[in-house]
């Protein structure tokens, strides 16, 4: 999850007030042109670039099957001195998908342009969920935790017949390789503005929890090199939660689907906004995707038919295209399941102000230290710190970002006077999890310290999991059960949690697993 706090959030969207509306203007002139209707056929289509997405791709590409991956945002490149990512701290139309409404997590915010940007807020009834968009999905502007879980936790929350010792073998080895994991250096950490990191070190263990080095999808040296003032500051300033402009940062879109691309066999068609799936015929399967401006005008609409179709699009998108097909009668007989089943992961941020330590700023980010509490399944969790971006003041505040494993569950129902999938959460879910997160977390603080737990107010995560989870709605490899060819390989697919763990590791993990099955069982027959 990209570790931003309510308030960082809401600075920028406040620096945002001077930009002016063009939304409507630019409605009332799409109306008036016509828009061309055009038709594609291609053996394989991937709605998605994140994770499961950028596996697919790569994966099917290497055993030969060419693929069109449809994402609905844009490439974000980046390299020293790039300026492609808005800051946190004074964040523009980049920042949020197709603009905000009239407020954003429960406070008025100022209209500005639309935008093919990174976030979208989906609101839920009693949760709120935060996704990505661009060329690598949540890997764009997550912090980069990579974390494999324990056995034992992995057994305690995943279906029955995912083999852990060929997960820990094969698989998370594999992502390991790909995302080129690493920790951070001692002499980084070690300077002036890693200190909240070495604080949230020293006082994890002075209340007696374990603290170790978190692995991260980084090359660590662009930041030492920042450090020598070889390039401006990205990471040692905190100037990373929404992407990292100077690069080093190993995402999807620069591993899988880099690979993917460099096959040959792979096209990725950005600012396709995929609006309806359904079941065509003889085994086939349409996809309805507007081909937008980065302003969200339609410029073409594509009716786009393929003999296989894996919905990547994370956990809320690919849930809901999935529950309208069922809604409007495109795709008969999904299993009733759908929906069902959806987690947050257990995420909590808080807002860490401490009275004895002067934290400093700017702080170094993204992510070095984690204290994991595992030896129970049941209450296991995981608390990590993470910097502030770049603020006019010191505030003398850091953040603690907590996820665990918890049996609360919500689902998504159909409402159709708003003709869409909303997300319902239970009240209170997640309690007894964000309890024994807000005691660790005011233990690690100390005496002099506030925590400012910023999901009380508007709960949302950052982590959604779940809707068409394995064993409910599909099998181990994604298969939908029941739809020859129809495939879900992204969040959608876990049940709700990944062990304690930021998702990122187990998706791509799982994603893995998922197409060597697929290219060994439904190669010559389905795809």
């Amino acid at each position: 999850m990209p570790d931003i706090t309510r308030r960082s959030l809401l600075a920028g969207a406040t620096a945002a007030a001077g930009l002016a509306t063009t939304g409507a203007r630019t409605a009332r002139a799409s109306t008036r042109r016509a828009v061309p209707v055009t038709r594609e056929e291609h053996r394989l289509v991937i709605i998605g670039s994140g994770f499961g997405g950028g596996v697919a791709a790569l994966r099917l590409a290497q055993a030969g099957v060419p693929s069109l991956v449809l994402e609905r945002g844009i490439w974000w490149p980046t390299g020293p001195g790039a300026t492609t990512f808005p800051s946190p701290s004074a964040m523009d139309k980049r920042a949020f998908w197709m603009g905000l409404g009239p407020e954003f997590l429960g406070v008025k915010v100022p209209a500005h342009d639309p935008y093919t940007g990174l976030l979208e807020l989906v609101r839920g009834d009693g949760m709120n969920i935060m996704c990505a968009a661009g060329v690598g999905g949540g890997s764009l502007v997550y912090q980069g935790m990579t974390v494999q879980p324990t056995r034992e936790l992995f057994e305690a929350t995943m279906p029955a017949g995912l083999d852990y010792s060929a997960m820990e073998k094969t698989y998370y080895p594999r992502v390991a390789r790909m995302l080129k994991l690493r920790t951070a250096p001692d002499d980084l950490i070690n300077s002036r503005t890693y200190l909240p990191a070495r604080i949230f070190a020293r006082n994890a263990e002075r209340a007696g929890y374990a603290v170790s080095k978190i692995p991260m999808p980084i090359d660590w040296t662009f930041a030492q090199r920042e450090l020598r003032g070889e390039m401006k500051a990205s990471y040692t300033n905190g100037d990373c939660s929404l992407g990292v402009n100077n690069g080093g940062k190993h995402t999807v879109d620069v591993t899988y689907v880099a690979a993917a691309q460099a096959t040959g066999l792979v096209t990725v068609a950005t600012r396709h906004n995929v609006t309806d799936i359904a079941q065509g015929p003889r085994g086939r399967w349409v996809v309805h995707a507007d081909r937008i401006a980065t302003d969200g005008t339609v410029l073409e609409k594509k009716i786009i038919t393929t003999r296989a179709l894996i919905m990547a699009a994370g956990t809320a998108g690919t849930t809901r295209l999935l529950m309208r097909a069922a809604a409007h009668e495109r795709i008969s007989g999904l299993p009733t399941e759908l929906g069902t089943g959806w987690g947050t992961n257990g995420d909590r941020i808080y807002v860490w102000t401490n009275l004895a330590d002067d934290f400093g700023a700017p702080q170094g980010g993204p992510v070095v230290y984690g204290s994991k509490e595992w030896d129970d399944p049941a209450t296991a969790n995981t608390i990590i710190q993470a910097s502030l971006p770049p603020l006019p003041a010191n505030l003398r505040s850091t953040m603690l970002v907590g996820y665990g494993i918890s049996p609360d569950r919500g689902r998504f129902v159909y409402d159709t006077a708003r003709d869409e999938a909303v997300l319902r959460w239970p009240k209170g879910g997640d309690a007894t999890l964000f309890k024994r997160l807000q005691e660790r977390g005011e233990k690690i603080a100390g005496p002099s310290s506030m925590l400012l737990d910023t999901n009380a107010a508007v709960p949302s995560t950052w982590h959604p999991l779940g809707g068409a989870s394995m064993g409910r709605v599909c099998d181990l490899a994604g298969r939908v059960h029941g739809h020859r060819g129809l495939y879900v390989l992204d969040g959608a697919l876990m049940p709700g949690t990944t062990a304690a763990c930021n998702p990122s590791m187990t998706i791509a993990a799982i994603a893995e697993r998922a197409t060597d099955r697929l290219i060994a069982e439904d190669l010559a027959t389905v795809i």
